[in-house]
């Protein structure tokens, strides 16, 4: 399990790595993050995070080269057989590029988040929530779509109100979206597959069956992402960069293994036999033909 730092650190991220793969049944579950500083490499925050979360090994090592010892391994470091947890852009490539090597639970980072507002939305309420998402860092994406101009208007000043308060970077992109209706609202989330979908809307609950590809849907006023991020919801963990399209949250199926077990009767054997038969000598294998049919022979 990979828990990023620098701008912060995440004792959330640790345990919502941490129980999905102890829930699964992994017998090994290693945490690497980022040093804290070099009198004590890793918080106490972090390690009671550990504690409880059940990780067997702590290692103060950060960014794509703690990717690589996970993967490949160290004098000090057995390689693991599988790597979660959010990151930077080159914690990503890193998990990209060794992908094979180990598993992975796929690209989580930098964080996203999109709001489709409402006539009724609350302008600060939405503010807060992406400014929020700003927080992680710059290089993320916060996107607020609305039917009416004036919702964006409002949002787009309560965002720099709270920017400037908060001392949130300049650098974070901020899109401020005007669409024809909602629906064209879901249909753009569908397309961009935020990690984040914040529907502040009066319907809700029907718009969000239509929000196919987002890592995490939250409907409603109290739908703060915030709340996700730390106590409601699958996973903090989700896919990010487009990969809601493919990809899920974290959770204890990311750490399991399918196995299929055949066991053919003499029966069953016979059955199939002249089927694979003409299909591998179509593909030009005679002997994996012989070998079917030499199992219905007397």
């Amino acid at each position: 399990m990979y828990a990023p730092g620098g701008t912060a650190s995440y004792p959330s991220t640790v345990l919502m790595g941490c129980l999905p793969a102890k829930i699964a049944g992994v017998r090994r579950v290693v945490l690497a993050t980022p040093p804290a500083d070099s009198e004590r490499p890793v918080s106490d925050l972090m390690l009671a995070a550990a504690a409880i979360g059940g990780a067997d090994e702590v290692y103060p090592v950060g960014g794509a080269q703690a990717i690589a010892a996970l993967a490949i391994g160290t004098q000090l470091i057995k390689p693991v057989d599988v790597i979660a947890g959010p990151g930077n852009r080159y914690v990503q490539e890193a998990k990209r590029q060794l992908a094979g090597e180990v598993g992975i639970d796929g690209i989580a980072g930098p964080s996203e988040l999109m709001v489709i507002a409402g006539d009724t939305a609350k302008a600060e309420w939405i503010a807060l929530d992406l400014c929020a998402q700003a927080e992680h860092g710059s290089d993320g994406l916060v996107i607020a779509a609305a039917v009416e101009t004036v919702i964006l208007d409002a949002i787009e000043e309560a965002v720099e109100r709270v920017a400037a308060e908060h001392r949130i970077s300049e650098d974070a992109p901020l899109a401020l979206v005007a669409v024809p209706d909602t629906v064209a609202a879901v249909q753009l989330a569908n397309a961009i597959a935020p990690e984040h979908l914040e529907l502040v809307t009066e319907d809700a609950s029907l718009l969000a069956a239509a929000a196919t590809t987002a890592g995490c849907v939250f409907t409603g006023e109290g739908g703060a992402t915030a709340f996700g991020d730390y106590a409601a919801g699958s996973n903090h963990v989700l896919p990010t960069g487009g990969a809601g399209r493919f990809q899920g949250p974290l959770g204890p199926g990311t750490f399991r293994r399918w196995i299929s077990t055949v066991e053919l009767t003499q029966g069953a054997a016979r059955e199939l036999a002249p089927t694979v038969a003409t299909l591998a000598r179509a593909e030009g294998f005679p002997l994996h033909a012989e070998s079917a049919e030499a199992r219905i022979e007397e």
